[in-house]
């Protein structure tokens, strides 16, 4: 049930650009290099991007839990 509201919620949670620190360090690195270290770096990319949205899962069943505890202890 966490996880369908969840998915719900994820569709509009709107993210942030990347950050001027991130283009500086980035973009000159992405250009620096051949067509096959630039797939595996993007796939390298995509793998971070994995783990921080199960990161944020796992934060948001956490925090759902919590708030739910703490309105049954706050009602009795």
């Amino acid at each position: 049930m966490i996880d369908s509201m969840y998915n719900y919620r994820q569709g509009e949670i709107h993210s942030a650009e990347f950050s001027d620190e991130f283009n500086k360090l980035c973009i000159p690195f992405e250009d620096s290099l051949s067509e096959e270290q630039i797939d595996v770096f993007h796939k390298i990319l995509d793998c971070v991007s994995n783990t921080a949205a199960a990161e944020m899962s796992t934060a948001y069943k956490v925090v759902f839990k919590d708030s739910v505890a703490l309105m049954i202890e706050v009602q009795i």
